[in-house]
């Protein structure tokens, strides 16, 4: 299968799975839409079991919904620039359970890259869950912290430079 965005006659913001001729699209929101909070609670509350799923950060953070061909949302992920550690955060990643193993969380950080690149951004980081820290390594991100707890799930900090 293989990914491209914007390719041929797409628009900015599509993205078309060419195996299958599927066709995702992207939107980029300031603050939190429904849609990402509907694919954040069927992910990291009702699947995965988080109490504390949606913050303040929220608020500010920009927001990258995934669309697949019918416009359901099937995944999401916030940035926001986080003064402590100076650099862009990359967070609350989440794709719908049967969507996953299709390259769509690789595309979503990749688009997450460009917004963060665009804005002069050199810099991200994300606090990943350590089951999955072999997918984030293969896009290039290096572990940088000990191992953490987060709501009994064992997390661990990873960063990208550009």
């Amino acid at each position: 299968m293989e990914l491209k965005s914007g390719t041929g006659n797409a628009p900015a913001g599509r993205i078309y799975i060419t195996e299958d001729e599927f066709i995702m699209e992207t939107v980029i929101y300031e603050g939190i839409p429904n849609y990402a909070k509907e694919v954040r609670q069927k992910v990291f509350v009702d699947e995965q079991g988080f109490h504390n799923e949606f913050d303040d950060i929220d608020e500010i953070a920009t927001h990258i919904v995934m669309f697949d061909e019918d416009k359901i949302p099937i995944a999401t992920c916030r940035i926001f620039w986080d003064t402590v550690m100076n650099t862009y955060i990359l967070g609350r990643l989440a794709v719908i359970k049967e969507y996953r193993g299709k390259s769509i969380g690789s595309v979503i950080v990749k688009e997450a890259e460009k917004y963060i690149q665009k804005r002069g951004g050199k810099c991200l980081a994300l606090h990943a869950q350590c089951r999955i820290t072999a997918f984030y390594q293969t896009l290039g991100f290096t572990e940088f912290s000990d191992i953490d707890d987060d709501e009994g799930i064992p997390h661990i900090w990873m960063k990208k430079s550009f």
